[in-house]
Order: structure tokens, then sequence, then C-alpha cells
């Protein structure tokens, strides 16, 4: 089968008993049971397979070795006595007539365990990340990925799209985040930029003619870490089309992932097509966040009315109040405290709590202050013995951030309000156009600057003579969820110059801003751009899900750590002062 071997340590069976075979692979563990008895676990990419060792000299061979050095195996495929039903290859053994050493582990001690490396710190895990990934266990995600993206790439394909591949050294461009700046030898006090995403150039493959582009794509941003983002750089699934719409866009998508996520996927139940779509501003009013786990069956509820005058400080007029109601809890005040304690850390504020009591009374927590108003709560809520309310107030954004959190972890501390087992997705539509900047205290954009506004030129020019607020706007923009994670945002884009150039002079940049900022989007769009749409779902992300994972540091080959450092390789890392003089670059250090 190869040139090294004849079969794999995952491909014996009870058909090749008596035949002669070759096995490479890994020493996983040995089990001495007498002076010339010991039983060997080979392992190698593809599963484990049982050697036995059963002279002196074979014995002898293997106690040389340690744990974790490479060896060939040539001998006969035997039946074994004691069969192992867990495993693939449970009902053979193969006796050796030779082994030979390919590579030898020189350590005594390894820093973990192969098969238990996920319960080893995580420094030590990306230190020897090499032998982090010979564990099976974690293996397995990397190959989930390589099938997850050669799905992908061939339902694009299908769909007519063109796989084309765009530059990795570029301008500066304010995107979003922070750019990784690469030094121009031949151009001294310049910098090319990574990418933050290929934004630019695929807007610019449309108004090449391309009818549709698509690629795995590279992009790199100087972020923190998070457990659903890797610091430094990551992979999307980039898309763009012409001459489309929002509708147009959702369709693929609908077509594209359910059956990925459903052959892939941990669980086999995923959304179908149409997705559920909710406005950007009923997604915060009724969850809390703009990427709802809609797998929770918890909704925010309004009652700041109802708790007006009482004498809670936190209910004082100009707060909003919120309250999540969860029937069937039994929960320990002990645990109740515990959560809330979790919320205040993610969320930045305090939340409060009552309950309902089987005979009926409002108890524990902030009950106290709500004793007079009873009866309306209980109806408003629509609360029945046994229900836990957890409660936000504040600033109104504070409130409804506080409150998004508590959903999410009643939600998930609460059984029955909660289907683990499922994907379920969602479009958040109809975003802001703009927002009021938290530093400047003026008009900013409010995500992606080269959204087509909902209403076009038109509700601009109305913003500008002041017969509406610009605040009302709202884009034609898109995020993707997938059980509470943003997998992706999207929009349909400005292609006309007149209404990019107007939606910039309402943040206070006027034409000549735009020309020099994105000198090659604009003059493209100058010679008759066709409308375009596109988005681009994070493929470590999308992934992470399919996998059930947590970090997104499980599904990524090589991650970086928290602080964006790879441990393994040494990076970041200094360099020579020749490199710098080459660079035109001056280091200076902070004392």
């Amino acid at each position: 089968m190869f040139q090294s071997r004849t079969h794999t340590c995952n491909e014996l069976r009870m058909e090749h008993v008596g035949q002669k075979v070759k096995l490479v692979g890994w020493m996983e563990n040995v089990r001495e049971v007498g002076a010339s008895l010991a039983f060997v676990v080979l392992r190698d990419f593809y599963g484990t397979t049982q050697i036995v060792l059963e002279t002196e000299e074979m014995l002898a061979a293997v106690k040389a070795l340690n744990k974790e050095s490479t060896i060939s195996v040539e001998g006969a495929v035997r039946e074994r006595a004691s069969k192992n039903p867990k495993l693939p290859t449970g009902d053979i053994e193969v006796i050796p007539e030779k082994i030979e050493v390919l590579g030898k582990c020189r350590y005594n001690e390894l820093p973990f365990e192969i098969n238990r490396s996920r319960e080893a710190d995580e420094t030590q895990r990306l230190k020897y990340r090499y032998l982090d990934l010979r564990n099976p266990a974690v293996k397995q995600n990397i190959v989930l990925r390589c099938n997850v993206i050669s799905a992908l790439r061939q339902a694009m394909l299908a769909h007519g799209f063109l796989e084309i591949t765009t530059p990795i050294l570029t301008a500066s461009s304010p995107e979003g985040a922070r750019d990784y700046l690469v030094p121009a030898r031949k151009h001294p006090g310049k910098f090319y930029a990574l990418p933050q995403a290929p934004q630019q150039f695929k807007q610019l493959l449309m108004a090449s003619g391309f009818d549709r582009y698509f690629q795995i794509a590279p992009c790199f941003r100087d972020e923190d870490a998070r457990g659903d983002r890797s610091p430094g750089e990551f992979y999307q699934l980039d898309m763009e089309m012409a001459f489309a719409s929002q509708d147009d866009v959702f369709a693929v998508l609908e077509d594209v992932l359910p059956p990925i996520f459903a052959q892939y996927g941990k669980y086999n139940i995923a959304s179908s097509a149409p997705f559920r779509r909710i406005s950007y501003g009923d997604a915060m009013e009724i969850y809390g966040t703009d990427k709802p786990d809609l797998r929770i069956d918890l909704v925010l509820q309004d009652i700041t009315a109802l708790v007006q005058g009482t004498d809670f400080a936190p209910f004082a007029p100009g707060n909003t109040v919120k309250a999540i109601a969860a029937s069937g809890s039994e929960l320990t005040r002990k645990q109740i405290d515990k959560l809330c304690a979790d919320v205040e850390v993610q969320a930045g504020a305090k939340p409060y709590w009552f309950r309902l009591d089987e005979q009926g009374e409002l108890v524990g927590g902030i009950a106290k202050f709500l004793a007079g108003r009873k009866e309306e709560i209980i109806r408003a809520l629509g609360l029945k013995p046994g229900c836990l309310v957890g409660v936000a107030a504040g600033k109104r954004d504070q409130a409804l951030k506080t409150a998004g959190v508590m959903r999410k972890m009643l939600g998930a501390a609460v059984p029955g309000h909660m289907d683990r087992e499922r994907y379920e997705f969602c479009w958040i539509v109809d975003f802001p156009m703009y927002e009021i900047g938290e530093e400047s205290g003026e008009l900013e954009f409010c995500h992606n600057p080269f959204s087509m506004p909902a209403g076009g030129l038109e509700v601009l020019l109305k913003a500008e003579r002041g017969e509406i607020d610009p605040l009302t706007i709202t884009a034609d923009q898109y995020d993707l969820v997938c059980n509470g994670v943003e997998l992706s945002s999207g929009a349909v884009r400005n292609h006309d110059p007149e209404i990019m150039i107007k939606a910039f002079e309402l943040v206070r940049l006027g034409e000549e801003d735009v020309k020099s900022k994105f000198p090659a989007m604009y003059n493209a769009f100058c010679y008759g751009a066709p409308p375009h749409a596109g988005i681009a779902p994070g493929v470590d992300r999308m992934v992470m899900l399919l996998a059930g994972e947590d970090s997104i540091r499980e599904v990524i080959p090589f991650p970086m750590n928290k602080n964006a450092q790879d441990v393994m390789m040494g990076a970041p890392s200094a360099v020579t002062q020749k490199q710098l003089d080459e660079l035109h670059i001056a280091v200076t250090a902070e004392e």
C-alpha cells in the first residue's frame, strides 16, 4: 500500500490472519508480562495495532527504546486470544520477526502523556504542539478542519464561484482592528500591511467583471485573543457576488452550510433554509445581544414601567429594567450567587434576582422591593411557582448587555431551557449605519463604512437636511449567527461613488478623504461598478462549533497563546541589527 509499509495500524482484520505484514508508527506503550513476553501498542496516523513480543531478543530490542520512538515492525498476523471489541484491530495482533528503529525518542520523560494531553497545561500543550497533535482526539479536530474546508470549496465551486487568491502584502487601511505592518526594504519609511480581510480586493474583482468570487482567505488582525477568536491570524470563507442582493447571499449560504453542519457536526440537527431573520433592534430587546443563542427558549421582558417608584436605587427613573423568567429552577442560593457573580464578571454590571415560591410568594434577592407589586409582576412575567427571575437594571445599553449574559447563563443552568444538541442559525439584519462614538461623542460609522444605507442617497440627504435623525438610518448589513457565535458579517456594498461620498460627509469626511484613503476602490467604482454583496464566514469558528469545542485553539494546527505568542517557535522574536539596518528601522526600548 505504501512504500515503507504494507498496511496502516488501523487496517488489519481477521481476513489478514496468516499474512506477513510491515507496519510503521510510534511505540505508544510497552507492557511487560515476563522475561520474554511483552505487549506493544503501535500507533500511526490511522489507529493502533497490538504487537506481541515472545522472544528475549525482541523484548531486548524494545526495552532499549523510550516511548514515542518510531519503529518498523515486520511479522505475521494472528488471531488474538483475548480480543478487544473497543478497537477496530482488536481481533488480531502481530508477532514480529524484525523490529527496526526509525526515529529514537531521546527523552525518558514526556512533557505529558500523549493520550491525555488535553488535560495538560495549555502552555505545555502549545510548546510541544507536535506531541499534542499525536493525541488522536486532538488530531481528529485537524482532520475535521480539512474535511470541512474541502466540503466548503466543493460547494462553492458547485454554485458557480471562482476561487481567486488576493494579495497578502497590501496597503494599510482604516479597518476595525490594528494592522500588522511589514517594512518595505526598497522604500525606506514605508510599510506594507497584512490584509485584515480581502475586502477591497474582492470588491475590485466585482468591478473587474468577475461574477462570483470566493477563497479560503487568511486574514491578519493585531487584536487580543478570546475563546472564539485567535490573535494574529484566522481564515474565512470569503465570498462576493455581482448584481446580487442580500437575499442572493442568504440563499447561497443557506444552501451550502446546513448539509456540512449535518454531515460533520457533533450534533446532526441543523437549521434548514430559510434561516430565521431578526432585526438588530429586536435581537437586542428580546435577547440582549446581537448574537443570540436560539437553542435557549428564554427571552428578555421589559418591566421598567412596572417597577418605577420602588425604593430600589437601580430602578431609578431613566434606567431600563429587564427580566428573564426561568421556570422549573431548583438552583440553590449558593448556585444563584455564583451565577450572578459570573454574570457580573462577563457583563461588567451586577445582576439581581428573585423567585416565586410554592406558596406564591416572591422570595430571595430583591423580592422585598417588589412585594407591593407582586400580583402585577406575576401576571406580567407569567410566573409559576418555582420560577427564578433574573433582573438587569441600568442605562439601556448596559442593562441589555447584563440581561443578555444572564439569559445565556440561566438557559445553560436551569434544565429544560436549552436544547444543546443542535445547530440553530439566524440572520441578524438592519444594523444601524451610524452611532455616537464613545470617545469622540460625535457621529461615526457603526460597522462597515462601505455598506449600502437602506434607502440609498435619499435617506442620506434627509439626514443632511435634518429631516431625520441619522441614528435611525439602517444599513444593508447582516450577521450570520449560530448557537450564539457570530460566524460572519456581510453587507450589500455601497458601489455608487455619489452615495459613498454623502455617507462619509455625515461623519465629517469629504470626497478627498475617501479618494486618499481608498483610491483604487473609489476610482474603480467611477468606471461603472455592478451592485454587489458578500459575506465571509469564519472557518476557525465554524470548525470549533462542528467539533463541539469551547476554544478556537483546539481546531487550529499551530495556534498562538492568549498573548499572541508562538511558544513553540519562539515568536515574536528579536532580530539582528543588520536586519533592522536593511529595513531602515530603529528600535527604541522603553525604560
